[in-house]
Parts: C-alpha cells; structure tokens; sequence
C-alpha cells in the first residue's frame, strides 16, 4: 500500500537544502545586526548628533527587516519541524477517525470559523464573539459552528502556546497589550501580524503551500473528531473564513474533504485569497463582500490567479465548472465600524451565510 504522505515527503526534500541555506544567512546578518546595536550603546553619549541620529534611525529600520525575516523563517520552518515529527503532533489520517463511532452526534453540518490575520489566539475579540454568537443562534439546530481554530499555528493550540516558542509568543503578547510605549506595542502587534501574513502567503505558495494545508486540515479534522464527528454520520463541513482566513480555507478544503470524507464547502468573508488552491473536488464556494472594501479588492489585483486574463490558473479552472455564489452587501467596509463583525452590518452577513447554507444543503 503506497504512503500517503510520499509526494509531500519527496515535495518537502527539495525545499530542505534551500532553508538552510536562508536560515544560515539571516543567522549572519542578525549577528551583524547585534554587533551594530553593542557599537551604538557604546557611543551613546553622540546621539545627540543629528549624524548619529540618522544612523541610529538606520539601524533601527534594519533590525526591523531582519526581525519580520526571522519571523518569516520561524513560520516556515515550524511547519516542517512539526511535520518531521520532533514535535509529535502529526497523526496517521488513516485513525483520526474509528470504524465503530462510540456515542451519537445530533450535528450533521459543521461549520468551521477561520478568522483573520489579527487571530493572535484561540480566543476570538469581542467583536468577533458577538458576530459568533449571532451566526450559532441562527443557523439550524443540526447544524454545529466550530470556534477557537487558531488558523495560523498549526499545532493544536495557538501562538503562546507554541512548545518550541512559548516564551517568545508569551513575552511578545505581554508587550503589546501592555507596554507604556506606543511604538513598541505598535512593534510587538506587527510581528504577530507579520506571521499571520506570512502563513497566509505560504498557503497560496504552489511550493510550500501543500505542506502548510495538509497540516491545518489535519488540525481542524482532529478538532471536529473531538466534537463528534464521524464521516458515516456528517453531510458536510462548511469553512468560513474572514479576510486571510479565506486563503486558509481555500487551501484547505481539498485536503480536509479527504481526510474527513464528506463534502466540504467555502464560504469567504470579505476573503483576500490567491485562487491557487486545489478546488477540482470542491462543489461550491460563497463570497461574502463589502461594496466599499478596498482590502478585498486589493487582493484580487495583487494574486494575478484570479485575473481572467489567466484562463489555466486554479481558481479559473474552478469557476469554469464550479458553482460561485456573490453576495456584495452595500456600504460594508473591510473592518471597523463598518465592516463585517460592526452591529451595522452583522446581521446581514449572518443572513448571507444562511442563506448559502439553506440553498446548498440538498447538494
């Protein structure tokens, strides 16, 4: 019986010898960056030098560029940490689900939420809660919403509680909501962003991509078999997924759809996502969009996949056979006051998401 795991093992070989030489390199120059910082405190007594101001300015923005590009290098090299095993968190797919379910599950729909670059944990803000909590009392009672996914850590749990990094995330978070200084909350909250962007920009990666998303569907499908769900009892499992979040579920779907053995169907909100995941054997997928959303917009310009100049690429592969459906809801913006979680115009993404529930449900 052939491995399943051979094309993405043989896949990952190739990549390993150029990680190691980018790890190497951005090794050196964050020693050459220390170096730089020890030789500014010791002439600290010049900095009141427009000269050495300037410098200092410099050097700041370096050490700025090298801390993203090991954050970048921290993202990536996770991934293959966890799917070399040190971190024994990669199950055989073969048992993540027995073939004599113990117990009954009165869900047969489960609808997964994959949240935003903002997701810094498993628990979601406020405003996001709230938008949960509406959507979990309307949709119908066999129907189960999953919470919590942290959909840019692929470990079971989320950015703190990471084993090989627990005190860095730890420290990290503590400094962004806590911290008198302005810019160094405003540093710490973008190298959390950082990594979720980064994630998201490894899903739509044809390279690395396919690694990164079997190990989030892996994730999600071990979340649901604690829920209760078993492919001979489930009619499908719905992703939901906000801003980067649709990147996520896009990339995803096709592998969960195999490891869970039901259909699996996307719904993006306000979705910024490359069109190059693998949705040959995905039937439906929704967008949710705001008139007024230039993020969403922005990322259909900047991911040329999705151009209809493109005819070959995945996503308009897809769309020539597959079922789209558009709802644009007027006068919604990307977040904030107006957009998607904002009391103005929650209920309407709500009702969009059901109605694409209710008209998908007997396909």
């Amino acid at each position: 019986m052939n491995d399943p795991h051979a094309p993405l093992q043989h896949h990952r070989g190739h990549l390993r010898l150029g990680w190691r030489v980018v790890v190497t390199v951005l090794i050196v120059i964050a020693v050459f960056a220390v170096l730089g910082i020890s030789a500014v405190r010791r002439d600290a007594i010049d900095l009141l030098n427009p000269e050495a101001i300037r410098e200092l300015l410099t050097v700041c923005g370096v050490l700025v560029v090298v801390v993203v590009a090991l954050v970048g290098v921290y993202s990536v090299m996770v991934d293959f940490v966890f799917w070399e095993g040190w971190m024994e968190g990669l199950p055989d797919p073969n048992h993540l689900f027995p073939d004599d379910p113990e117990g009954e599950c009165d869900h047969r729909h489960f609808v997964v939420y994959l949240d935003g670059i903002h997701q810094s944990e498993e628990s979601h803000p406020p405003r996001v809660s709230d938008f949960l909590q509406t959507l979990e009392q309307a949709i119908d009672q066999d129907a189960l919403l999953v919470k919590g996914i942290e959909a840019y850590t692929i470990t079971p749990v989320g950015l703190r509680s990471t084993p090989l990094a627990q005190w860095f995330w730890h420290r990290l978070f503590a400094l962004q909501e806590h911290h008198p200084n302005g810019w160094v909350r405003f540093l710490c909250a973008f190298c959390v962003q950082a990594n979720n962007v980064i994630k998201v920009g490894i899903s739509s990666d044809r390279r690395y991509g396919p690694v990164m998303n079997y190990e989030l569907a892996l994730k999600i499908a071990r979340r649901l078999a604690r829920l209760g769900f078993h492919p001979s009892r489930a009619a499908r499992v719905v992703l939901v997924g906000y801003s980067g979040g649709g990147e996520m579920a896009i990339g995803t779907a096709a592998m969960l759809q195999r490891l869970c053995r039901v259909p699996v169907q996307v719904i993006t909100v306000c979705g910024v996502f490359s069109g190059n995941g693998e949705l040959e054997s995905v039937d439906h997928v929704a967008m949710v969009v705001g008139a007024k959303d230039p993020v969403a917009a922005f990322g259909r310009i900047a991911y040329p996949g999705r151009s209809p100049l493109l005819p070959l690429s995945n996503w308009n592969r897809w769309l020539a056979h597959g079922r789209l459906h558009r709802y644009e809801i007027p006068a919604m913006n990307h977040n904030g006051n107006a957009g998607p979680f904002s009391t103005a115009f929650r209920g309407k993404v709500v009702e969009a998401i059901c109605r694409e529930l209710t008209l998908t449900q007997g396909t």
